[in-house]
C-alpha cells in the first residue's frame, strides 16, 4: 500500500493541473476569432487548450503574468531568407526573438537544392520553416544564376512542390533583370501545375520591356503575391507626377492580387508608404525580407515592421491580422496557423507596446519619428517557451532553491 501512495499522490497533482502553461491577465488579439480584450490562455500538450476571461492559476504547472502585455498568435513572416542567398540568416537566431514562429524562405532554394535546404535548415530548426521554391533550379545564387532562363523549368519545379507539399507553399521569382516576362511566366506556369501561388520580386525598369500595369493586370493571377509594395522599383503604385494611387493597383487588388510589405534593406521608402497608406492602400500582409543587410541597417524584423505600419495609421489589431491570419490564408495554411483557436498548436507571441520617442528608418536611411514601438518579450513555439526577454518564466534566484555544486 505504501508503495502505491506516492505515485497516486503524483497522479492527483497532475489530474488537478490539466494545463502545462497559463498566460494570465494579458490582452489577447486574435483577429481570426474576433478576440480583442483581456483573456487568459491555457496550453496543454503543445496545443491551445482554453481561452477564457479567467482561468484558475492552480490549474497550471507554470503561470506567466501577462498583465500589461499583448498576447497574439505567433507571427507568420512570408518573406525571409534563411537558405541559399548570400545574406541568409539562421531562423532560430532571428525569427523567434521578434515573435515570428513561422517564416517562409523566399526563393533561396530551387528544385535542384531543395533537399539540402530541407535537411540542413527546415528539419533541424525550432522555428517552423516553410518555403517558396525558386523557379531557378539552383535557387538564389546571384544575378548570373537568376537570369538563366535555361534553368527555369516549370515541370521540375512543380514536381518538387508536389513531393514536398508539407513545407513548400508557393513559387518565387526574384531579381530577374533581363528583358521580357520569361521568369515570371515560367514561375506562374509552375504555380498552375502545382496549384500554388507565386511571389514575384522583379525590378521594373523601362529597358526591361515590363510595366507595372501589365504585370498586375495581365500577368499575375488572383492569389499571386507582389512583394515590396512600397518600393517604386518593383511596381509603381504611386504616380511619380501627382503622388496619387495608380488606378490599376486598386483594380489588381480587386482581382485578388496580394500586396506584401517585404520591407528588406532596399524595399521600403517613406515617400511611397506614406502616400499609399494615406490613401487607404495598406499592405495585405506584413513581412520582413529579413537578411543580413536588413536586420541591422533598416531594422526590418516583424516587430519593427509592424511598428512602422502603426506609425503610418494602421491599428495594432489590423497589423496583427496582417501578420497572422492573413498571411496564413495567403499561403494556404489557415486555420493551421495564424490563430489561437482551441486545439491549434500553441504558437504564441507576447508583446509590450512601449511609449517614447523612436526613430524608424527606411531603405534610403531616412528616418521618421514615432511615439510607440512594439517589442516582443516572449515567444512560445509548439507550447514551449523559445524566447523570454524579461525572464517572465524564471524564478528569482534567491528563492529558487540551492544551486548545484559549482566546479
Amino acid at each position: 500500500m505504501k508503495r502505491l501512495l506516492v505515485p497516486l499522490l503524483g497522479c492527483a497533482v497532475l489530474w488537478g493541473q490539466p494545463y502545462d502553461l497559463l498566460l494570465k491577465g494579458g490582452h489577447v488579439i486574435d483577429p481570426a476569432n474576433g478576440v480583442d480584450g483581456a483573456q487568459d490562455v491555457a496550453i496543454a500538450a503543445s496545443r491551445i487548450a482554453r481561452l477564457a476571461p479567467s482561468i484558475d492559476a492552480a490549474q497550471a504547472r507554470k503561470v506567466i503574468d501577462a498583465r500589461g502585455l499583448y498576447v497574439t498568435p505567433g507571427l507568420v513572416d512570408i518573406h525571409a531568407h534563411v537558405f541559399g542567398y548570400a545574406g541568409s540568416l539562421l531562423p532560430d537566431d532571428t525569427a523567434l526573438l521578434t515573435g515570428a514562429t513561422t517564416i517562409v524562405d523566399a526563393g533561396g532554394a530551387g528544385w535542384r537544392t531543395f533537399d539540402e535546404f530541407r535537411r540542413t535548415v527546415i528539419e533541424p530548426s525550432r522555428t517552423r520553416v516553410l518555403a517558396l521554391l525558386n523557379i531557378v533550379g539552383w535557387g538564389m545564387l546571384g544575378p548570373k544564376s537568376e537570369d538563366d532562363v535555361g534553368d527555369m523549368d516549370p515541370k521540375k519545379t512543380a514536381e518538387a512542390v508536389r513531393k514536398n507539399r508539407d513545407v513548400i507553399v508557393g513559387i518565387k521569382t526574384a531579381h530577374f533583370s533581363e528583358t521580357g516576362w520569361t521568369a515570371i511566366r515560367r514561375a506562374i506556369e509552375a504555380g498552375k501545375l502545382a496549384g500554388v501561388p507565386v511571389m514575384i520580386d522583379d525590378k521594373i525598369f523601362t529597358n526591361t520591356g515590363r510595366s507595372s500595369r501589365e504585370k498586375l493586370l495581365e500577368i499575375m493571377r488572383a492569389g499571386d503575391i507582389h512583394t515590396h509594395v512600397f518600393n517604386d522599383r518593383q511596381v509603381e503604385i504611386i504616380s511619380r507626377f501627382d503622388g496619387k494611387l495608380q488606378p490599376y493597383a486598386l483594380e489588381a487588388r480587386h482581382r485578388g492580387v496580394i500586396f506584401d510589405l517585404g520591407h528588406g534593406a532596399g524595399s521600403f521608402l517613406w515617400p511611397v508608404a506614406t502616400r499609399a497608406m494615406a490613401q487607404g492602400f495598406y499592405p495585405d500582409t506584413i513581412s520582413t525580407d529579413l537578411h543580413a543587410a536588413s536586420i541591422l541597417a533598416t531594422e526590418s524584423d516583424m516587430a519593427n515592421s509592424i511598428s512602422k505600419m502603426m506609425l503610418l495609421g494602421m491599428s495594432l489589431p489590423e497589423a496583427i491580422e496582417r501578420s497572422t491570419v492573413r498571411p496564413a490564408q495567403v499561403i494556404g495554411r489557415y486555420p493551421e496557423l495564424g490563430t489561437l483557436a482551441e486545439g491549434r498548436e500553441a504558437d504564441i507571441a507576447l508583446f509590450e507596446l512601449r511609449r517614447g520617442v523612436f526613430a524608424y528608418k527606411d531603405a534610403w536611411k531616412k528616418k521618421m519619428l514615432g511615439s510607440e514601438r512594439l517589442e516582443c518579450v516572449m515567444t512560445i513555439r509548439a507550447g514551449h517557451i523559445a524566447f523570454d526577454a524579461k525572464g517572465l518564466a524564471f524564478p528569482d534566484w534567491r528563492t529558487a532553491g540551492d544551486y548545484e555544486v559549482l566546479p
